[in-house]
């Protein structure tokens, strides 16, 4: 899968086709901040939030047409193990 990164920590993910796949900061190889993925289509797909490689907080998936699907909320496995 090809990828490629900036002096910004920006990640970016392409499908075999070319077209964008998914894109976010990583630091230390691992993801970390707000990351979306896309379909194929260019469509968004999914969004949410990774903190040292776990994702947290609110995710968002969408439907083909791009609206808000349904949205879930990640709880840190170092919070949910208290």
């Amino acid at each position: 899968m090809p990828t490629r990164k900036n002096s910004s920590n920006l990640h970016i993910l392409y499908h075999k086709d070319g077209s964008l796949w998914a894109r976010g900061p990583m630091i230390d190889g691992v993801m970390d901040g707000y990351w979306e993925w896309f379909r194929k289509d260019g469509t968004q797909l999914r969004s949410g939030t990774f903190a040292g490689g776990e994702p947290v907080g609110e995710w968002t998936t969408y439907d083909k047409t791009g609206a808000v699907y349904k949205v879930t909320t990640k709880k840190s496995k170092q919070t949910s193990a208290k």
